[in-house]
């Protein structure tokens, strides 16, 4: 059996060895002694992993069995415990199998606040951990905390009445579903909010308050605007109209609603894919977009004025972010350390089972993509503004045919509910992957009602002509799926596959042969060459009228960044009789 990218990434940590970022105890029956020291140490530092069951030289001991419950247990309680971790950083240990052998790892974030184990601070180096006694060494780490993390700025006039009180019911079910005892339940609204990190003291400046990252979390909407008055997050769908957009979300909420608006969004405009993991039926849509939305709101530099941007194209989902870099360049699912730009948020969207282990979203997304749009390769830039591109594909059995049913549901039907809706597009799907089956076997494949409800379904869309039966009789015969519906699926998908190849063409050859242009400037290139492919053999002056994008000497300068890139040539005798013709080049891109 292929191994998960999980335990791939725990062995090849376990192959570098020990070092600033990584610390390997064995620890068969219980909690290290020195545990919290180095606990400490890496949440001062720059995070990292410390593994139970492991020797020195990174071979797998193993925990004890019959201890590793107590052990995970003592572990949750202790880091809550100001007396071990002061202030407290709550930690959940993963459980690893490898070679029939359990190891505990403890994934640690670099915290934005500076953290003490029994009264001493603990810094890390390559040789492990050490005491830091000098008063002048504590403020170095400190000011490096204060000037990196913003999360943590300290806003004195902030009083708990600022806070959004619908809030806090809301996220108390949510930690209690992911984690039924978890220690935070059991304390009042204000003590949580400090045990979350998210009141501090700066004992540098004498400042004490609720932080930046507890206004995000959960602030009323007029606070957040006027302590962030740039703070927005702008959701677009840009697939039939690509100048503007076909559907807007502008969000300027706490972060714990945004989460919901966004999934929402996603939820309205991209169709869903559901397969069996073990033996639980799982939602791909939600697997990938969780970690996507997650990433926007958790990994923001909220200091910076640029807003946040997720925009749903026909070939990709796009989203641009504001950051405060941990390197640059392409962030690779075997080779990446994960860094959290803003740990207390972070740690909070991790105790609503919002957020998994630091680093899990770019192994998340790269194990479900191929499975939900047949594409590989997503892409996580790190760079001043971080970007990630999801692709996707307009599928016969995904968008092609919700866009049908919705239609002829709208237009036909008439009157249907969005539960009406969503199980005539199963069923329809069901018969498309399997024709001619009969209605006890597509009852058995959707498990959408009874076969006298999956026969009032059949005849809803038989009458819209998606459907016909072909046999002699209805144990020998079955459901096919009509020429009419094959013609209009046929050309739905074509027009898809023509969007969405042209702007991965087009993102291509801007990003690596154009050079640096403008967004701006990258979508008025798609729209030419879009109107070039649909009408090839034109002038200047009649893509000047077809696409509107500005004067003609505005597209001779387009034009002429198109036969750059080698994506179209001009054919004819003159300017008058000739006109703008496709490459080979780009039509093997495009096929």
């Amino acid at each position: 059996m292929k191994e998960s990218k999980v335990i791939t990434r725990v062995k090849q940590l376990l192959a570098k060895g020990e070092g600033v970022r990584a610390e390997f105890k064995e620890s068969r029956s219980k909690l290290p002694a020195s545990l919290f020291e180095s606990i400490c140490a890496m949440l001062n530092h720059d995070g990292g992993d410390i593994f139970l069951g492991v020797d020195d030289n990174g071979q797998v001991i193993g925990v004890d069995q019959d201890k590793i419950e107590t052990i995970t247990t003592n572990l949750v309680n202790l880091s809550n415990n100001s007396e071990k971790l002061d202030p407290p950083f709550i930690l959940f240990p993963q459980i690893h199998s490898m070679n029939k052998k359990t190891v505990v790892h403890i994934q640690i974030p670099c915290s934005s606040q500076l953290h003490k184990s029994s009264g001493i601070v603990f810094d890390r180096s390559n040789d492990g951990d050490f005491r830091v006694n000098e008063p002048q060494r504590i403020a170095e780490i400190y000011n490096k905390k204060r000037a990196h993390y913003t999360e943590g700025i300290i806003y004195p006039e902030i009083q708990f009445s600022d806070f959004n009180p619908t809030l806090f019911p809301k996220f108390r079910n949510l930690i209690k579903s992911n984690e039924a005892n978890h220690p935070w339940l059991a304390l009042s609204d204000e003590q949580l909010l400090k045990k979350a990190g998210l009141w501090k003291r700066d004992f540098q400046s004498a400042k004490e308050g609720y932080t930046l990252a507890a206004v995000l979390l959960l602030g009323t909407d007029e606070v957040i605007q006027q302590v962030l008055p740039h703070y927005k997050i702008d959701a677009l769908v840009r697939i039939e109209n690509t100048d503007r957009y076909d559907d807007r979300l502008y969000i300027q909420t706490n972060l714990i609603d945004s989460y919901d608006q966004l999934m929402s969004f996603v939820a309205k405009h991209l169709p869903d894919k559901f397969y069996t993991e073990g033996t639980q039926r799982k939602s791909l849509r939600t697997a990938i977009f969780r970690e996507i939305v997650a990433n926007l709101l958790v990994h923001r530099e909220y200091t910076n004025a640029h807003p946040t941007s997720f925009i749903i194209y026909g070939d990709k989902v796009e989203t641009k972010n504001a950051n405060n870099p941990h390197g640059a360049g392409n962030l690779l699912v075997d080779d990446f350390s994960p860094f959290p730009k803003n740990p207390l948020i972070a740690k909070f969207f991790i105790q609503l089972g919002r957020v998994d282990e630091l680093g899990s979203g770019v192994i998340n997304v790269n194990k479900f993509i191929k499975k939900y749009s047949g594409k590989i390769n997503p892409t996580f830039i790190e760079g001043t503004t971080f970007k990630i591109k999801i692709p996707l594909t307009k599928e016969l059995t995904g968008g092609a045919i919700d866009g049908v049913i919705d239609g002829a549901i709208d237009g036909v039907i008439g009157g249907a509910t969005e539960e009406l809706k969503e199980k005539l597009t199963v069923l329809l799907k069901a018969i498309i992957s399997n024709e001619g089956k009969r209605v006890s076997e597509y009852k058995k494949e959707t498990n959408i009602g009874s076969e006298r409800t999956i026969e009032r379904y059949f005849q809803q869309l038989r009458d819209v002509e998606f459907i016909e039966f072909k046999g002699d009789s209805a144990k020998t015969g079955g459901y096919f799926i009509t020429e009419a519906l094959k013609k209009s699926l046929a050309n739905r998908t074509n027009e898809g596959i023509i969007d969405g190849v042209t702007d991965g063409a087009i993102d291509g050859v801007i990003d690596g042969t154009i050079g640096d242009v403008t967004e701006e400037l990258k979508r008025k290139l798609t729209v030419l060459l879009k109107a070039i492919i649909s009408n090839e053999g034109k002038r200047v002056s009649e893509y000047k009228e077809e696409t509107q994008l500005g004067s003609e000497r505005t597209i001779e300068r387009y034009i002429q960044q198109l036969r750059n890139a080698e994506f179209i040539e001009f054919k004819g005798g003159s300017a008058k009789t000739g006109g703008y013709f496709l490459t080979e080049v780009l039509k093997e891109k495009l096929n």
